[in-house]
């Protein structure tokens, strides 16, 4: 016996379905910032945050996700964060002394705390 042919197709529109449903119930929020800027008068963390321009932004445009995955909701120590950006991870390069010197990947650091520390929302502080 012969198979119907939309039999055949249903996996397909199935998929499409799926597709279609993930694209439409994404947040009309993504990228729009919940919270105010980040202002300091911390020079250590404005150093960071020049750093984290020049390095960071185009993969992970204010810490949340974009070619990579978002690093403003993850709490990891910041001796891992450091040993993931020296050794890089994935896709993501490494960065080594030349290209992040050690007082800018600690302002790095403290800049990524304080954007982590800054978009929890205020009653999970």
């Amino acid at each position: 016996m012969r198979a119907k042919p939309w039999i055949k197709a249903l996996p397909v529109a199935l998929l499409g379905v799926v597709a279609a449903a993930q694209i439409g119930c994404r947040s009309v929020r993504r990228g729009e910032p919940i919270v105010g800027p980040l202002g300091s008068a911390d020079p250590q963390i404005n150093q960071g945050q020049v750093v984290f321009q020049q390095h960071c932004y185009k993969c992970h445009p204010g810490g949340e996700g974009g070619l990579g995955p978002a690093i403003n909701d993850k709490p990891l120590p910041v001796f891992l964060m450091k040993t993931q950006v020296r050794s890089g991870l994935g896709a993501m390069p490494s960065f080594h002394k030349p290209d992040i010197p050690r007082d800018e990947l600690d302002a790095l650091m403290k800049y990524i705390v304080a954007l982590r520390r800054h978009k929890t929302p205020i009653a999970n502080r």
